[in-house]
């Protein structure tokens, strides 16, 4: 399920989409998130016997997401900001709850740096110990260090380290997973350009 974050138009510059995508290696399902719709549930798919279904542990994960305007020392939620403006903060969290009786194991979230801002490097915090990594092609691929091919003097190319200017999303992903009845949470901040 994908569905777009409400659009919030700042003086220059429109924060157009959001999009959050928790994965599941037990549910084959992601799920978008609008500031109105906070929530979504993720439950695991399966064709086995119902005598089995009963026994059968599953996760049953909800994912939020809260956005927060850095503006003259305070914080606004962003569904409160009518606008943002050029060197705002957006301070974003992710959190994910499984409220089913199963691990959702391999457990991933992705938050979209939505256009118009640039990610702040460092500022991508996970709770426990995660795996974070970026993607500079809108999703297609992530790494811990993104890598672009740049023309040197003599005119040969090489690779060196992506501008954060130009990262698309962050990723974290738990090598433990989401353990049933828990929660984990991972944040990220983008300037507005």
């Amino acid at each position: 399920m994908k569905s777009k974050m409400k659009n919030h138009a700042g003086a220059v510059v429109a924060v157009s989409c959001l999009l959050v995508a928790a994965s599941v290696a037990t549910a084959a399902a992601a799920a978008g998130f609008a500031p109105k719709q906070f929530a979504s549930v993720l439950t695991g798919h399966s064709s086995i016997t119902a005598a089995a279904a009963t026994a059968a542990a599953r996760p049953e994960v909800k994912v939020s997401l809260a956005g927060i305007v850095e503006r003259d020392q305070a914080k606004i939620p962003v569904e409160k900001a009518a606008a943002v403006n050029p060197g705002e903060t957006l301070s974003w969290t992710i959190t994910s709850q499984n409220d089913g009786d199963g691990a959702a194991r391999d457990y991933k979230t992705v938050g979209q740096i939505p256009r118009g801002t640039e990610f702040i490097k460092g500022s991508a915090q996970p709770e426990n110990e995660a795996e974070v990594t970026y993607s500079i092609d809108g999703g297609k691929s992530f790494q811990s260090q993104p890598t672009i091919e740049e023309k040197q003097v003599d005119g040969t190319t090489k690779r060196v380290p992506a501008p954060v200017s130009i990262y698309t999303q962050v990723r974290y992903e738990w090598a433990n997973g989401l353990a049933a009845n828990s929660k984990l949470s991972a944040s990220y901040k983008v300037r507005v350009k």
